[in-house]
């Protein structure tokens, strides 16, 4: 393995390298053991991007209490100013977003034009809540009480801990960071192994954004270290919250240990998400649609198109169109212009096989000359760069899964699309939910009804018409029910609800005891009271 250029990547405790950090941590928090992995390119599996410092448990517990330290300062700082600080973290952003972008090619292995607009979606996050430290965050309530004051406020949660995975290495991770931020909590953060350089980057730009030190802190560590440090930083009392977006199963521990807490974490988990096509749906839009929603990312996206739910009328005609545009469709180097580059990693390129295993012999894939691996054995045509280099596999849409399957009812996180049909709209809203995810939907149709029917059915926290399951606009709640989440919602002003908490004030000025419901004084009302009937001949 040749090393180009790499960067190497350590935690950020208290405004310090971790190694600077380890000799002069606080009393009782000892140094970790710390091993180096690399974080390589996708695409160029010699090519390593970045030298990785994983830490152990306390490294965790190390930066919650540097952030404990550090937030209650932060949170006097007022909320516009706050804003203003997450004004420029965008920025800085926007001008080092084609640098950033080919960092998160590099690593992650997506290709540049959607690299891009992952960048462009942390620019729209601050643009959205730079605005929001302006905002009115309380509200007054009238009393029922003479010379009584009511009012709420919005007050910071304390410290957030951000657990996050690489499939949008920067993006997602500001859904969590940027509204935290500004509502006045320090933050611990914990990106996927495989993204360090990214996260690296991301903090760098907060840091340049005048974030002070102990507020934003970066931890390296991997699933077991997490899990037991979060755990000790739970049970310290040092973590007021988690977010996390990760797979289900991971979920279901992190709900379980914030339980033991009181605490509700802000779950963004895994998809199987359908796209229901009706009796009236544009194909030709469907399928640019499917193509997208199902291969985009290699289909490693939480919101990624699971399986298409045709009507028996249209099923036939939908699968030659996507068929043809699976043929155009260009795989290879992320640099280049291609619907998809490589997998993350070679763990994920491992869980695909496991589920292209779960073919069987009553399906029919179809949309491309192999599956599995693309290579000199089993070549791509089309194709661009260098297969052999990577982790690239072929697409694949297997048509024929039935509800009981493992395709049917399991997320793949790869680039493989199931389809199957239905005979009425009941038919496919059963099937839709069947997998008991909720996080994203889609309908094709030009009858309103049809749409409103949907809607009411799917259990889908996001429902899109006659477009892509995948795509988030940053003032939007995100997020899902079910196996897809606990129901916290991610951008827009919804989120503000997971990193704040509401607080009440009552102040009495009238200089004596005034007891809610007792002393309250109503007008007495004569509810007997009846208008006469008019005189004159009935109508």
């Amino acid at each position: 393995m040749t090393l180009v250029q790499p960067r190497r990547v350590a935690a950020v405790i208290g405004g310090r390298q971790h190694d600077l950090y380890a000799a002069a941590g606080p009393a009782g928090i000892a140094p970790d053991e710390v091993r180096v992995i690399t974080s390589t390119n996708p695409a160029h599996l010699g090519e390593v991007v970045a030298e990785v410092v994983l830490d152990g448990a306390e490294a965790i517990v190390a930066a919650a209490a540097a952030a404990r330290a550090a937030q209650r300062e932060w949170a006097d700082v007022p909320p516009p100013v706050r804003g203003e600080v997450i004004g420029a973290f965008g920025r800085l952003v926007e001008d080092n977003a084609e640098a950033l972008a080919r960092l998160v090619t590099r690593e992650v292995g997506k290709p540049l034009a959607e690299a891009r607009g992952e960048v462009q979606e942390i620019v729209d996050t601050c643009t959205l809540f730079r605005a929001e430290g302006r905002r009115p965050q309380g509200q007054t309530v009238p009393s029922e009480m003479p010379d009584r004051e009511l009012f709420t406020y919005r007050e910071p949660l304390g410290v957030v801990m951000v657990i996050t995975a690489g499939n949008f290495p920067v993006a997602v991770p500001s859904w969590y960071l940027v509204p935290a931020l500004l509502t006045g909590n320090a933050v611990v953060w914990k990106p996927a192994e495989y993204a360090a350089a990214c996260a690296a980057a991301l903090v760098d730009l907060l840091t340049a954004a005048g974030v002070p030190a102990g507020v934003a802190n970066l931890v390296l560590a991997d699933g077991a270290a997490t899990s037991v440090g979060l755990e000790r930083a739970l049970d310290a009392g040092l973590v007021d919250k988690v977010g996390f977006t990760g797979s289900t199963p991971v979920g279901r521990f992190v709900g379980a240990l914030c339980g033991r807490h009181l605490q509700t974490p802000c779950l963004e988990l895994g998809g199987k998400n359908p796209m229901v096509l009706a009796p009236d749906a544009d194909l030709d839009a469907a399928a640019n649609a499917a193509l997208f929603a199902g291969f985009g990312t290699a289909g490693q996206r939480c919101t990624s198109l699971g399986t298409v739910i045709a009507h028996e009328s249209v099923h036939d005609a939908f699968r030659r169109r996507l068929t043809a545009a699976l043929e155009r469709a260009v795989i290879g180097d992320p640099m280049r212009d291609v619907l998809y580059g490589p997998l993350l990693d070679a763990r994920f390129a491992a869980g695909f096989e496991e589920h292209l295993a779960s073919i069987r012999d009553h399906h029919e894939p179809f949309g491309s000359t192999a599956l599995g691996r693309i290579g000199q054995a089993s070549p791509r045509r089309g194709f661009a760069g260098d297969p052999e280099a990577g982790l690239y596999y072929h697409p694949v849409v297997v048509d024929g899964v039935r509800p009981d399957d493992d395709l049917f009812t399991e997320e793949t996180f790869g680039p493989i699309v199931g389809l199957t049909s239905y005979r009425n709209l009941e038919e496919a809203v059963e099937l839709a939910n069947r997998p008991g995810y909720g996080l994203s939907s889609s309908i094709f149709t030009g009858d309103p009804v049809t749409v409103r029917r949907f809607r009411r059915g799917i259990r889908a926290g996001m429902v899109s018409v006659n477009t892509s399951t995948s795509g988030a606009e940053a003032h939007l709640p995100f997020g899902g029910n079910g196996r897809s989440g606990n129901g916290a919602r991610q951008s827009g002003q919804w989120v503000l609800d997971q990193m704040t908490r509401w607080q009440s004030l009552t102040w009495e000025l009238s200089g004596r005891l005034q007891k809610a419901q007792m002393d309250v004084s109503v007008p007495a009302a004569d509810l007997s009271f009846r208008l006469p009937m008019p005189a004159g001949p009935q109508q």
